[in-house]
């Protein structure tokens, strides 16, 4: 990034560029008025602990500022801390539009972290075999507030592998808590879920522990995700020989009703009975399905494991184990397939649902949301003249643009929406003002098809166009 033309800090440490991520996640960057002063800064952020440095960037022909700031602090905590209480504030008495705050991007972060990322809320530890999430709990509230705790576990044997997660509800706590508890936790930052990554922290922790995990598969936090079969949807898994039932696992990263989950399954005939798993500590969706024969169970994991629902939601479904210890080869899935193939096929209303990547039938809607939309509307015309732009953040990636299309035109007068290449963020442009605040106020912070979003007036074009030319 070029930071050429920043203004330097008053005397004091200034770190150099080897050291901006020293600690991990200190510096934080800022959205400002160009005409917000660095004294203004260190008197508003000084409060939140020991300021190492402060950086105005600024035009490297006029010398003006482009409104964009750093401040990096001497611990993660109080970094956090300034995100949490300063986003969204004003800076003076006379300012009218309130900054945005966020974690600065690292070198090992992919864009700035806001208050909601998961990245700066969990951590990763290594405890005790035989602590229970209960001691994991009671040793770490001390930081702040716990959304939940869980402990990894082997699969096979059920006993802890002495290692868990602990997520908080606010960042500044999970970087106290690794700050300050005790050096034997190891404690660091997790990787997000949806990570790969993520087994990376639990084979560095066995490594210290000298256990030969070898060909044991990975085990989530949730006791009956498999994570070997819900991030790999290959239907020629040639594995050998697994275990079978007519009981089914189902997970989902998006939860699900007992309805939506009976008009999956029930595709599939010999559907006895299906259930939904709440768990509290995750927004996760669980459920459990079974047939009246194991023909049907073989067919619909064959068929379903890795369906979209909704679209760009794969779900994952493997076999529970009710002790009847039967196997099969895999390799007869396909005609066992066969079999029942027709009589799915021969109901037309259900032939579309079978199309896998995409849902197009009427029992699955390509929106899933609780929120109330209105009803679809005409777009206008490309040529109309644009009155309001809505800025909108995806979390934790964007929509499609067929759907997002299809959320933002309910509301009239919408011109065009478009997605940022390689960003979680895209624009709405509307004909009508009273439109895009509708929007606004209908979609700011609701979860559809698993995405939460966040719906905001955009900048005015000549400030975006400032932007737009920023490399970093």
């Amino acid at each position: 990034m070029d930071e050429a033309g920043s203004s330097a800090s008053g005397g004091g440490f200034r770190p150099g560029v080897d050291s901006l991520d020293e600690p991990p996640n200190s510096r934080i960057f800022l959205v400002i008025s160009k005409y917000t002063p660095e004294s203004v800064l260190r008197e508003r952020f000084s409060p939140f602990g020991d300021i190492q440095d402060i950086w105005v960037v600024r035009d490297k022909h006029t010398k003006e500022s482009k409104g964009i700031a750093f401040v990096k602090f001497a611990r993660s905590s109080q970094a956090c801390r300034a995100m949490e209480e300063m986003h969204g504030q004003c800076l003076g008495p006379n300012d009218t539009k309130p900054i945005k705050v966020f974690i600065a991007q690292s070198r090992s972060s992919g864009s700035h972290r806001d208050v909601e990322d998961e990245e700066l809320t969990r951590i990763f530890v290594m405890i005790p075999k035989s602590y229970t999430e209960e001691d994991l709990r009671e040793k770490f509230k001390v930081y702040g507030d716990i959304e939940y705790c869980s402990i990894i576990k082997n699969k096979v044997t059920g006993e802890s592998k002495g290692l868990g997660y602990v997520r908080y509800l606010k960042p500044s706590q999970a970087a106290q808590a690794i700050e300050n508890c005790d050096r034997s936790f190891r404690a660091i930052l997790a990787e997000p879920k949806n990570k790969a990554s993520e087994s990376s922290e639990q084979d560095y922790y066995s490594n210290m522990r000298q256990e030969a995990l070898g060909h044991e598969p990975r085990v989530t936090m949730f006791p009956f995700e498999q994570q070997s079969e819900f991030s790999s949807f290959d239907k020629n898994d040639s594995r050998g020989q697994e275990a079978i039932s007519k009981r089914l696992s189902v997970v989902s990263r998006v939860p699900f009703t007992e309805e939506q989950l009976f008009s999956i399954f029930d595709i599939v005939p010999g559907l006895e009975y299906c259930e939904v798993q709440r768990d509290p500590y995750s927004n996760y969706g669980h459920g459990v399905v079974q047939y009246f024969n194991v023909a049907s169970a073989i067919y619909a994991k064959y068929k379903l494991h890795g369906f979209q629902y909704p679209p760009g939601n794969r779900i994952g479904v493997s076999f529970i184990d009710d002790g009847s210890n039967k196997t099969v080869d895999l390799s007869g899935e396909k005609m066992v397939a066969a079999q029942l193939a027709s009589m799915v096929w021969n109901n037309p209303s259900q032939q579309q649902l079978m199309q896998f990547g995409g849902s197009s039938g009427s029992q699955l809607p390509q929106i899933q949301t609780d929120v109330v939309l209105p009803s679809c509307k005409k777009k206008a015309p490309p040529e109309t003249p644009v009155k309001e732009r809505l800025f909108i953040v995806f979390n934790p990636h964007p929509l499609p643009l067929d759907v997002l299309e299809d959320i933002f035109c309910r509301f009239g007068n919408l011109i065009e929406v478009y997605l940022v290449s390689g960003k979680n963020v895209g624009y709405a442009k509307y004909a009508d003002r009273i439109s895009a605040n509708d929007a606004i106020a209908t979609l700011h912070g609701k979860i559809l098809n698993g995405v939460r979003l966040k719906v905001m007036l955009a900048d005015s074009p000549r400030e975006e166009s400032n932007k737009r030319q920023r490399t970093y």
